[in-house]
């Protein structure tokens, strides 16, 4: 949203009253944003808090294309990262599970 606008990094970082670096961190995922900041952060932007707020929850990266990661989470394959919210990963073991039933039991019926 930030580049969108075309507002420097200096300038959030000013208004939110911490270093260039500080905020660049905030930014790239590596620091946790409070909830304050995130209304500060919106308050400048010109946007609601929930335009720009990203969970807290815990998300599994899914890397195609054969791509690693490096501990920092950086790709060094490929540029196809996706954030997957653990619930809907959750969902789909389930189904999964469910599925694996029915062709087991579908297997059964053609041997017969």
């Amino acid at each position: 949203m930030r580049k969108s606008k075309r507002i420097p990094q200096e300038q959030i970082a000013e208004f939110l009253n911490m270093s260039v670096s500080c905020y660049n961190r905030r930014e790239k995922g590596l620091v946790y944003i409070k909830q304050e900041q995130w209304e500060k952060l919106a308050k400048i932007l010109d946007v609601s808090v929930d335009d720009i707020y990203e969970s807290d929850e815990p998300q599994s990266f899914i890397c195609m294309d054969n791509a690693s990661a490096n501990f920092n989470g950086t790709n060094l394959g490929t540029s196809n990262i996706y954030a997957v919210p653990k619930e809907l990963l959750e969902t789909q073991q389930k189904y999964i599970v469910i599925l694996e039933e029915k062709i087991k039991e579908l297997k059964k019926l053609l041997e017969k």
